[in-house]
């Protein structure tokens, strides 16, 4: 990583989600006061569930949610009813329950059965919406990332081709480990987010976080998100930062 990224680090999960919940509607808030808008990129997996239980369970009168539009940092290649879909995750647990105008909902089209094809149509809705000059990149208010226990982040994943990728903003990613294309952001599009949130709970991913953040010779996958043009935080709770020593660390 070409600039350490900041970390914060809290008590509890109970208290990283709340953390994380209070940092989204800030933000949120701000770029709504500025711009009349909210853009969000969401993650899959199992961490953000938590998240957006927090929003919806006590965040609900937090912030003008008709007024913010949600994208995916990566999704599988599977329909949007499929269990495994983000899509379907964010849809139950998040966008039906705070009534998110369908308008505001731009997912990716995981059902399309050429991913490479399923990419170009997201770039193209991507340049659609956000209509950036020639040769720049979309610029989203928020990305939501996680971490496997690999240390690949979006649906970038260690000896896949995406990782090389410096001119698409989506790309169709074969996962051979899964035997199964993924759809997912590229790091020009991660770079440039104006906040990047990586939201790591629990004992399991404590020495990948260790890994990540005290060791650039590992070459993870989440190493190579950088902050170009706003901040990269790591939000941990205590058990996931355990590996950690206290200068790495500063409180949530």
């Amino acid at each position: 990583m070409s600039a350490r990224p900041k970390v914060r680090v809290f008590d509890s999960a109970q208290e990283l989600f709340q953390g994380a919940a209070e940092t989204f509607c800030r933000l949120g808030r701000e770029a709504i006061q500025k711009r009349g808008r909210f853009t969000v990129a969401l993650s899959g997996g199992s961490t953000p569930r938590s998240l957006h239980r927090e929003l919806v369970s006590n965040f609900r009168t937090a912030l003008a949610w008709n007024q913010v539009c949600f994208f995916w940092g990566d999704e599988r290649h599977v329909p949007p009813d499929f269990p495994e879909s983000n899509y379907r995750m964010a849809q139950e647990t998040l966008l039906s329950p705070l009534a998110i105008p369908a308008e505001h909902i731009f997912r990716m089209p995981g059902e399309i059965a050429d991913a490479e094809l399923a990419a170009r149509i997201y770039q193209h809705s991507l340049q659609d919406f956000f209509r950036p000059g020639p040769g720049e990149f979309p610029r989203l208010d928020f990305i939501l990332l996680g971490m496997g226990g690999d240390g690949h982040t979006a649906s970038l994943f260690p000896n896949t081709p995406g990782l090389e990728e410096r001119e698409r903003w989506v790309v169709a990613n074969w996962v051979e480990q899964h035997s199964t294309f993924r759809i997912t952001f590229t790091y020009p599009v991660l770079d440039r987010g104006a906040y990047v949130m990586f939201l790591i709970s629990g004992a399991t991913k404590a020495d990948m976080v260790a890994k990540a953040l005290r060791d650039p010779a590992a070459h993870l996958p989440c190493q190579r998100v950088e902050s170009l043009q706003g901040e990269l935080v790591w939000y941990l709770d205590r058990e996931a930062a355990a590996k950690l020593d206290s200068t790495a660390q500063s409180r949530g």
